[in-house]
């Protein structure tokens, strides 16, 4: 007995297509529109401001200041840039108390130093920890990997932003010769490969060495109200209903002139902002527009594919044995092809939205909202 091979008809089929056009607009629209449709006017340099901003950034010379810089960090590593062209500088901005994570970024994703003939360099940015005890350590570990450093004001919520002006204090001072800076959380996955390519390619465009100042951008966010939070900005120091566009402060990437222009207008901006809203204001005021690449997760946590994390620049918030397991499987040299990559990514974005369904669902239930 022979059986029939299903035949659809021709609407049958064209109903088929039509939901699968359907999913993969609806699962890469959002990314489209804020790539392409987001994007911020670029700046032409034709105000006053700008350009004196620009030239002042262009001749910064802190040679004269080194010696009272020094001063105000614990630990320096004034030598870690010295003599290299460095292509990337990693700062990744870590708690003292975590050594298990500096640890586990050593060994992954953080533990390159060159790639295609490109320096790339690792420093770990942190203040100062309440115990002494934990001081003692960080000194120990500063002697063993020198690539450290640590601030002398107090490492803790309210000093975040202080954090992100002493490492452009100590970028513009130390490592003047970086051509790009990654500023990234510690809880963060960054694809350095990936990156690296990216920026190599940015070089190959007309002034794209120049202002570059990309992540996931930020758009129309709102300052928290709320005096009882953690979070909260008075009025006083912010009195908009929004912030202007910002790139998320889990990853992104400026170039060497951004870092200049920061440190020069992050004196007239009040700190009582948060960290990735202060860089962004500082940029703004130097005429700098954020770039959006939805290859950055910005605070979401991508769940692991590995042809997806081969292809993106950062996931968020990303366990420590998750960490070590998705760079043991991503070192396993297998390329992934271009079928195989896109199927990752239509993966990753997935396995994301059932998980953040998954969790605004336990969430209402938890607050005993409706739920069916």
């Amino acid at each position: 007995m022979q059986v029939a091979p299903c035949r659809l008809r021709t609407h049958q089929w064209c109903f088929i297509l039509f939901n699968i056009v359907l999913f993969h607009a609806l699962l890469f629209g959002a990314d489209f529109m804020e790539e392409y449709l987001m994007q911020s006017v670029p700046v032409s340099y034709t105000e006053g401001r700008f350009l004196e901003i620009r030239e002042q950034a262009r001749n910064l010379n802190m040679q004269l200041l080194k010696k009272n810089i020094s001063e105000s960090y614990v630990i320096r590593e004034e030598g870690l840039c010295s003599g290299r062209d460095v292509f990337l500088l990693m700062v990744v901005s870590s708690s003292p108390e975590n050594k298990t994570r500096r640890d586990t970024i050593r060994r992954t994703w953080g533990n390159m130093t060159n790639y295609k003939d490109l320096v790339v360099v690792r420093m770990f940015a942190l203040g100062r920890p309440t115990s002494e005890e934990t001081q003692a350590e960080l000194l120990v570990e500063s002697q063993v990997h020198k690539d450290m450093v640590e601030a002398s004001f107090l490492d803790t919520y309210e000093n975040r932003t202080l954090k992100v002006i002493t490492s452009m204090e100590w970028i513009v001072t130390f490592c003047p010769n970086a051509r790009f800076i990654l500023k990234v959380d510690q809880e963060a996955f960054v694809n350095v490969e990936s990156l690296v390519d990216y920026l190599s390619y940015l070089l190959t465009l007309e002034r794209r060495s120049e202002d570059v100042y990309i992540g996931r951008v930020i758009h129309q966010g709102v300052p928290d109200r709320e005096p009882k939070s953690l979070h909260f900005v008075p009025t006083s120091s912010y009195p908009d209903a929004f912030y202007p566009d910002y790139c998320s402060g889990t990853a992104l990437v400026i170039s060497q002139d951004v870092a200049r222009k920061v440190y020069l207008v992050s004196k007239d901006e009040t700190t009582l902002l948060p960290p990735d809203v202060f860089l962004g204001m500082c940029a703004r005021k130097a005429g700098v527009v954020p770039v959006h690449s939805s290859r950055f997760s910005g605070p979401k946590h991508i769940t692991y594919n590995r042809c997806c994390y081969r292809f993106i620049f950062s996931s968020s918030s990303v366990g420590e044995e998750e960490l070590s397991f998705l760079w043991r499987d991503m070192s396993n040299g297998k390329e992934c092809s271009v079928l195989e990559t896109y199927y990752g990514l239509v993966s990753c974005k997935v396995q994301t939205y059932l998980g953040e369904f998954k969790y605004f669902n336990a969430d209402k239930i938890k607050k005993g909202g409706p739920h069916f």
